[in-house]
């Protein structure tokens, strides 16, 4: 399997290549040359697969030609073992055809462990085989900081700096990625939004000398690796309901629209999927423009729900590619357009094809607390603020007959004050993480500037690799 970028400027590489590289060095993201195909009676033959199992299957077309199937398997195998439900990604129902699917059993409580505790170990593998160190630099809204450190840390191959934007994670996110301590892990607090650590992410990469010297790579979903670790659930979920011979939907809460990708992904892969539903809060730009072509960037507004609290969402980028016909010329020129006016002229046709297929609810602070009031009194279920406007955004766009799934991202205690504010329970947070309050913090407050930012990262290299 080859990868080719959104943008068209990059030679197509391997899946270990696009591993390591994370972004492509045209700015573009990189996608698989083609997409492979499963028929209904393979589709069938995954049924009742455990979880790690139905995961391998899935991916190996994805790393065909870099990781072998038995290889992956294992890696598979490893990253599941240390998730606290037996089902990994356990299925429950709330309502008459709504079910929630709980991607938040890992060590960090939240769904981007599904995709960051295999590649934690993806990238050992390649990296050994190869005999290389790398860098690895991601920005955070909350969770993928804390995944990435967990299943990074004490990498000997590795070092890992993480940009959060200061003071705008819940108290849970941040301790979970600043009391890791371990030598390879640099937490950086960044004087501005999450699109602005995205934006400095974004501008490393594009410092060839820098992202040479440094060995720099991306956990981000714009590594690619991460939206194929999170098909896997899509299909277990709809395998479970009946598919392939039933449809399934599906709403997600999404900032960086790399979780939604996933799903759509595995209905370009021949998974029934009928419809796909997009929960926003109130940096609701992925609901505007999915009911409206109104793709505009407003300023990020802080909510209840901060990994969501995001104007410029990444992973957009490679729906937008496959809309346009795969022309990467078209691709680059709405991408680069966007940047430099914070609006995009996606044409209406192609809109009208997106609009097909997805539809977007958008709730701010106040509608959120009352929706988790209501479903805990209705369904007995306690979802967090992202959850939550995913379950909304399912319930209005559920077809009848139709199994809808919507994904629960993170444990409710990683909320607590929203959590009590709606419902007067404060979740207690899991035996694991009982201490986390007590725990000595280590993080560097940066000024939003590329030049203090790059300091900073090498200055944590080379101290880890002292």
């Amino acid at each position: 399997m080859k990868y080719v970028s959104t943008r068209g400027q990059a030679p197509a590489r391997s899946f270990s290549d696009i591993l390591l590289a994370g972004l492509a060095e045209d700015g573009g993201l990189f996608m698989p040359e083609a997409w492979p195909q499963f028929t209904a009676d393979e589709w069938r033959s995954m049924r009742g697969l455990p979880y790690a199992a139905l995961a391998a299957r899935v991916m190996a077309p994805f790393m065909a030609g870099s990781i072998n199937p038995a290889t992956l398997l294992h890696l598979c195998e490893e990253a599941y073992a240390n998730f606290d439900h037996s089902a990994i990604v356990p299925l429950l129902q709330i309502e008459d055809g709504l079910f929630v699917q709980e991607l938040f059993h890992g060590p960090t409580l939240a769904f981007k462990d599904m995709a960051m505790q295999l590649l934690g170990r993806l990238f050992d593998h390649v990296l050994t085989e190869r005999n290389e160190r790398v860098t690895i630099v991601g920005a955070t809204s909350g969770d993928t900081g804390s995944a990435a450190i967990e299943a990074f840390k004490g990498r000997e191959r590795l070092s890992v700096v993480i940009l959060h934007p200061e003071g705008r994670t819940s108290d849970v996110q941040r301790r979970q990625m600043t009391t890791v301590l371990d030598a390879n892990i640099t937490n950086l607090a960044v004087q501005g939004t999450f699109d602005d650590c995205q934006d400095l992410v974004k501008a490393m990469f594009a410092d060839t000398a820098f992202r040479e010297d440094m060995r720099l790579s991306a956990v981000n979903s714009i590594n690619w690796a991460r939206i194929a670790a999170q098909i896997p659930y899509y299909v277990y979920a709809a395998l479970s309901l009946g598919a392939p011979d039933r449809e399934v939907s599906f709403a997600v809460p999404t900032g960086n629209f790399g979780n939604i990708l996933a799903a759509w992904a595995a209905r370009k892969m021949g998974l029934p999927v009928r419809h796909l539903c997009v929960g926003s809060n109130r940096n609701d730009i992925l609901t505007r423009f999915l009911n409206a072509n109104d793709m505009t960037a407003h300023t990020v507004v802080p909510s209840l729900s901060p990994s969501m609290d995001i104007q410029v969402s990444s992973n957009f980028e490679r729906l937008l590619f496959e809309f346009l016909g795969r022309d990467a010329k078209a691709c680059a020129a709405l991408m680069t357009g966007f940047r430099q006016t914070g609006k995009m002229d996606v044409p209406d046709t192609v809109w009208a094809s997106i609009h097909g297929l997805f539809s977007g609810l958008a709730l701010d602070d106040e509608a959120t607390t009352s929706e988790i009031r209501e479903v805990h009194q209705k369904s007995q279920y306690l979802a967090d603020p992202h959850t939550v406007i995913g379950i909304a955004a399912g319930r209005k766009f559920r077809h009848p007959g139709v199994p809808m799934v919507a994904m629960a991202t993170a444990h409710p205690a990683k909320f607590p004050d929203a959590i009590r504010a709606a419902t007067g329970i404060f979740p207690a947070l899991p035996p694991s993480l009982a201490d986390l309050f007590d725990r000595e913090e280590r993080f560097r407050v940066v000024p939003n500037v590329i030049e203090a930012v790059e300091d900073a990262v090498r200055s944590g290299v080379l101290a880890n690799n002292h």
